[in-house]
């Protein structure tokens, strides 16, 4: 059987690495916002080169907090992809704003810049850019827009650590930026962590109050804030991985190498451009029979994953919300796309195989 993902498999390189840095956390009396928490966060500011990052409980936090710290009117707007993963719609819902739902181009996937002025109104605050699958969206364009109408832009990089945009890396274009490192992230931790980087300096003090119960002097609080500090165990955690991330992302990209060049030209394939540096957290294809393709590859022993089924605005939690804005794109996406095992602990005949049974199909 190849799986579609193992994470035991995927983190077995790491365990040595891994017991050391649990030890010494352990022995050191030190468990929440500590010197692993800081480390990590200048070793990833560092890889991503912007100058803050600051360590959150998960992804999902990461979002509803950059959002927070720019204090946007409650019902004031926000631009988003129509095709996200919801947690993207939820960090909107969770600051009291309204998402507005921007297609995706069909080619990338990614929210298509050219749709996003005729979606903005004199309620719109800010745009979310989310770079799905690993594929950066097209920042320059997206930021032109938002200076020309005042928007704060941030990035969704949840899926895009080391990806990069015309040579520049995800989490430097927006204002504030969010990641994850769910533990299927290409950077993942052992449960849930988050971090958000930024190059403005005016952010800083106050994610890092938000983050901390509204606190930036013990037992004080000036801000309503919440308790979301990334774990000092899953940092050390995540130190250990950011040292093999290169390693990771050239592996995959390796493995979607394989795909690009020998799937039949009946699957849609990711576009590749040398405009982006793509880190493939997800390799996605589209066909119209998406379904019996799914069910074909696991009677052959292979499992794949569908990123999405359902498309935000039907998903019964969004009834009377995002239901009455018509995505007929990001449909076609959540109807025809499948994700291919593409794990750092795949092996080129683990993909060879796939490609052979697909190409059968």
């Amino acid at each position: 059987m190849i799986e579609y993902e193992n994470l035991a498999l995927l983190n077995q390189p790491f365990f040595a690495e891994f017991e050391k840095e649990f030890s010494e956390t352990l022995k050191s009396g030190w468990y929440i916002l500590g010197n692993k928490v800081k480390n990590f966060e200048q070793e990833f500011a560092a890889l991503c080169q912007t100058k803050h990052c600051i360590g959150v409980a998960n992804g999902l936090d990461a979002l509803i907090i950059a959002l927070r710290a720019f204090d946007f009117p409650k019902g004031s707007e926000v631009l988003v992809p129509s095709n996200t993963y919801i947690a993207t719609i939820l960090s909107i819902l969770h600051n009291g704003l309204v998402p507005v739902l921007v297609e995706p181009s069909i080619d990338t996937y990614n929210m298509d810049a050219s749709l996003i002025e005729e979606k903005i109104t004199s309620k719109t605050c800010a745009i979310i850019a989310v770079h799905l699958y690993g594929k950066v969206c097209e920042m320059d364009a997206i930021n032109r827009i938002a200076e020309k109408h005042n928007l704060k832009v941030v990035e969704d990089c949840a899926q895009a650590h080391g990806a990069k945009f015309k040579n520049t890396l995800a989490g430097n274009f927006g204002h504030i930026n969010a990641f994850s490192f769910y533990p299927t992230k290409n950077l993942g931790a052992m449960g849930d962590a988050g971090a958000i980087t930024t190059n403005h300096e005016n952010y800083v003090a106050t994610i890092k109050g938000l983050r901390n119960y509204g606190s930036k002097e013990k037992y004080y609080n000036d801000l309503v804030g919440f308790n979301s500090r990334l774990d000092e165990i899953q940092a050390a955690f995540l130190s250990v991985k950011l040292k093999h991330l290169d390693k990771i992302t050239n592996h995959k990209r390796h493995l979607a190498q394989l795909y690009l060049t020998h799937l039949n030209s009946d699957f849609v394939k990711p576009v590749v451009h040398p405009d982006y540096f793509d880190v493939y957290h997800i390799f996605n294809i589209r066909h119209p029979k998406r379904d019996q393709l799914k069910a074909y590859l696991l009677q052959h022993d292979i499992k794949t994953d569908i990123h999405y089924p359902l498309a935000p605005n039907k998903q019964k939690a969004m009834i009377g919300i995002l239901d009455t804005q018509p995505t007929p794109i990001a449909q076609l996406i959540h109807q025809t796309t499948l994700s291919l095992p593409i794990s750092y602990y795949h092996t080129e005949n683990d993909i060879r195989r796939v490609i052979e049974v697909m190409n059968k199909f």
